[in-house]
């Protein structure tokens, strides 16, 4: 009894001694809101991409980030989870690692094509280092953000290694206002078919959303989201809503290299205050800052004493608000 009483004691005090840091820290929800959804290896549902391609395009993506996510002070952890059934992904933190969880069920998932796959996992990425604005005061960047670093960003990287190219795409790869559109943004014809395949991956993983959530109407490209939030929404957005914004990424002509910003959104990123429309964040999901930056307003606080509540132009930015004003409080 008396060492099982000693065991219970060393138990408890090495549980207590395990850093808050350690602990993972995982988002509520994958790319998909939670479902039911199972396809198994020899389901007759297994109508995406072969395991090869699925290892194909993560292997690009590992190729690609490791040294990213290093450089900003993370180690990148890709779990290739093909026997899962799981129709999702997801992105958790444990420490200094930092995982997207890739399963086989979405990959087999008949709407699904290797370049929507690659956006999949762009997403997951996306959560760790998409930027502003984030889930709260948590380590994570929202759902719309992180679909909007994965046209911006990510697959310009993906898509512009010559090695992808044979990628599976979806059939329909022409559609016509897609091509004005990108055509208007871009000059270079390379330009442009980069700008026309990250919208149709975006097509790609939007009929997966239709068919998941049964409904009737097909998102289109030239009948954007007409709603408009009167805060941030941090939430999955509807299913045209998530179409306009990897439409919107792949339309921004900002560089790969003009990264964007942990509390900022307007780092690195197309916004309305520049003049851009189809290339900013769809007001479906983001509200833009009224008058400065959100990192200018933040500063500005800062400078004039202790944080205590949101400036009246950063009010309906709350989400975000909270991680800058944890940030001032820290550092003061």
């Amino acid at each position: 009894m008396l060492k099982n009483k000693m065991f219970a004691v060393i138990a408890v005090a090495t549980l207590v001694a395990v850093p808050y840091s350690q602990f993972p820290k995982s988002l509520c929800e994958g790319f998909l809101p939670e479902n039911d959804l199972q396809i198994s290896v020899d389901s007759k549902s297994n109508k995406g991409i072969t395991e090869a391609e699925f290892n194909e395009v993560l292997d690009k993506i590992e190729t690609i980030y490791t040294p990213i996510i290093s450089d900003k002070g993370g180690s990148l952890k890709v779990k290739r989870l093909w026997d899962n059934n799981t129709v999702n992904a997801s992105a958790q933190q444990w420490g200094g690692t930092w995982i997207i969880n890739m399963y086989g069920g979405l990959a087999r998932h008949e709407a699904i094509t290797q370049d929507g796959f690659a956006l999949v996992a762009c997403h997951e990425i996306g959560h760790h280092i998409g930027g502003a604005p984030k889930i709260g005061s948590r380590w994570a960047s929202n759902e719309g953000q992180a679909d909007y670093f994965a046209g911006l960003k990510c697959l310009r990287l993906v898509f512009a290694d010559k090695s992808t190219s044979g990628f599976s795409r979806p059939a329909a790869m022409a559609d016509p206002f897609v091509k004005q559109k990108c055509g208007e943004k871009y000059n270079g014809k390379k330009e442009r078919a980069l700008c026309e395949r990250i919208a149709n991956a975006g097509m790609s993983v939007s009929s997966l959303f239709k068919i998941g959530r049964g409904e009737d109407r097909t998102p289109r490209f030239n009948e954007p989201d007409q709603k408009e939030v009167e805060q941030t929404d941090d939430r999955h957005p509807g299913t045209q809503c998530r179409l306009d914004t990897y439409f919107s990424g792949g339309l921004c002509p900002k560089a790969v290299s003009d990264d964007v910003d942990r509390f900022d959104p307007s780092k690195g990123t197309c916004t309305r205050q520049e003049g851009y429309t189809w290339a900013a964040r769809p007001k479906c999901w983001y509200l833009p800052p009224a008058g400065a930056s959100e990192l200018e307003i933040v500063r500005q606080a800062i400078d004039q004493g202790p944080v205590t509540s949101a400036p009246k132009a950063f009010q309906k930015e709350g989400s975000a608000f909270a991680s800058l004003r944890q940030l001032a409080g820290s550092s003061r």
